[in-house]
Formats: structure tokens, C-alpha cells, sequence
């Protein structure tokens, strides 16, 4: 009857130690025209990357693409590509998007551009209309990656 105790504890106690291990990494957000951002670019913990919502903005910019949904959905996605580099992570890596659109008559011009992105595996997503996005943005996605450990 003994060891059954003892093993409960060590399985309790090894999991705490794994949770110990695991720390939450806050990246902040690159400043837009020098101001700085209220929010982390992406957080990671353990294998996962979470990036925040990305616009259509030009890179360390205020300011949107001109030309509307198309334009701004594919510098959209450049931005997500570049967030991940930065953290070492690529789209190939990305399980998970939310794509929030400011008319829900731009999906399909946002999929045009969206499928260019990912070539082999699409994340699981969802899409949704909002009110009001930043800067008067058409498109805002965030995305989640799965960022494997390294190979040891």
C-alpha cells in the first residue's frame, strides 16, 4: 500500500516542476512612427507563439497601404511573416488565425490573398465582422504557432 502514495507524489511533483520550467516570454511590440505600442507583439510559452493582431500598416508605420482590402491583406500577412521571423517561428509554423474583417464582403477577397500565404497545411481559422478595427483598418489577423523545441 506504500508505494502507491509515494509514486502519486512523485508524479504530482514532477508535473510542478514541469510547470515551474515553462515561463511566459512577453516580446513587446515594435514603436509605430516612435511611439511605442500598449501591447506585446507575440508572448510565447513553452511551444506555443501567440502574435498579436497585425493591419495592413506600412512596417514601423502608422499608416495603411493605399488601395484598400487587397493591399492592405497582403501587407497584413507580410507583417504576421515578419513577427514570426523575428521570433524564430515561419507561416509554415502558424496552427491557428482570427481574421476579423471590418466588412464581411471582403472574405473573399481577403482568401485571395490569405491562400497565397500558406502553401502546404491552412491553419484552423475563424472570421468574423467587427465594428471599428485600428487606424480604420479593412483586415486585422492574429495568429498562433507551434514552435517546436530544438533538436538536441
Amino acid at each position: 500500500m506504500k508505494p502507491f502514495p509515494v509514486l502519486v507524489l512523485t508524479l504530482l511533483l514532477s508535473g510542478c516542476v514541469q510547470q515551474r520550467e515553462r515561463r511566459v516570454e512577453y516580446h513587446p511590440s515594435t514603436p509605430l512612427d516612435g511611439q511605442p505600442m500598449p501591447f506585446s507583439e507575440a508572448v510565447r510559452t513553452g511551444d506555443t507563439l501567440y502574435l498579436a493582431g497585425q493591419i495592413g500598416n506600412l512596417p514601423g508605420r502608422r499608416q495603411l497601404v493605399p488601395g484598400g482590402i487587397g493591399p492592405e491583406a497582403r501587407q497584413t500577412m507580410e507583417n504576421i511573416r515578419a513577427v514570426l521571423a523575428r521570433h524564430g517561428a515561419s507561416l509554415d509554423q502558424v496552427v491557428k488565425c482570427t481574421v476579423f474583417l471590418a466588412d464581411i464582403q471582403d472574405w473573399p477577397a481577403f482568401n485571395e490573398v490569405y491562400v497565397q500565404f500558406f502553401k502546404h497545411n491552412l491553419p484552423a481559422r475563424s472570421a468574423l465582422a467587427a465594428s471599428g478595427l485600428a487606424l480604420g483598418a479593412r483586415v486585422e489577423v492574429e495568429c498562433i504557432a507551434y514552435i517546436p523545441p530544438p533538436a538536441q
